[in-house]
């Protein structure tokens, strides 16, 4: 409800201004997501990174990571970049028409003893 001008010039909180998230905000959420839908984590892995460009709602996500090897790399990107988007999507209620995904390192996984 908007008081009108007359009546000392205030308007409603809904109504005033607009809420701005920044892009290193975004980015660590699309990160913690990444981080969130990866199957098993390397051990001596980095955490995923993320570098996000926001414009007028509109988020373009970019991931950096590493994972265990071997693993289905197809399946695994898949996932992480459905996971970001939705994440971002109901966390910072912006679009995401992209989001892509990098594997900078693999790291072979030892069982037994033996790496695989």
């Amino acid at each position: 409800m908007t008081v009108p001008s007359g009546a000392g010039g205030r308007v409603a909180a809904g109504e005033r201004g607009e809420t701005r998230i920044a892009d290193r905000v975004v980015a660590k959420i699309a990160a913690q997501a990444a981080r969130e839908a990866i199957d098993e984590p390397p051990e001596q892995g980095a955490p995923p990174r993320a570098t996000v460009t926001v414009r007028r709602g509109v988020a373009r996500v970019r991931i950096g990571l590493e994972l265990a090897y071997p693993t289905d790399i197809g399946r695994q990107c898949g996932g992480v970049r459905r996971h970001v988007t939705e994440r971002v999507s109901a966390l910072a209620g912006m679009e995401v028409p992209e989001v892509a995904v990098r594997v900078e390192r693999l790291h072979p996984t030892a069982v037994g003893g033996r790496v695989r």
